[in-house]
């Protein structure tokens, strides 16, 4: 995946993590009160999100491609096509940061 330009480290460390299929990076790129909302569902906290992440995102082989920064600032907002061995299809995430993490990470259509 090609990053575009204009992402915060804190989320350009999890998108990296991503690609490189690093459940520990995209864990630490959190805040430890940070969390995941998929489409709804809330998991908060490290252990929560790396069990999320397991079973849902990494653990899927989950692949990004097509990335583009639809929303910037604070929150930013991306759009980007998901493969892999579990959703597959367009989506949003939009990311929240303070300092040098990831405070939430929000997935929508």
């Amino acid at each position: 995946m090609t990053t575009p330009a204009g992402i915060p480290e804190p989320i350009q460390r999890a998108l990296t993590a991503i690609d490189a299929q690093d459940n520990d990076a995209f864990v630490a790129a959190f805040a430890p009160d940070g969390y995941v909302d998929d489409w709804g569902r809330q998991f908060r906290g490290h252990a929560a999100i790396r069990s999320w992440s397991e079973n849902e995102l990494i653990g899927k082989q989950a692949t990004f491609t097509d990335t583009e920064v639809s929303t910037p600032g604070n929150p930013l907002t991306i759009v980007t096509q998901v493969g892999g061995n579990g959703y597959n299809g367009p989506s949003h995430f939009t990311f929240e940061t303070a300092g040098n993490q990831i405070t939430a990470m929000t997935i929508t259509a």
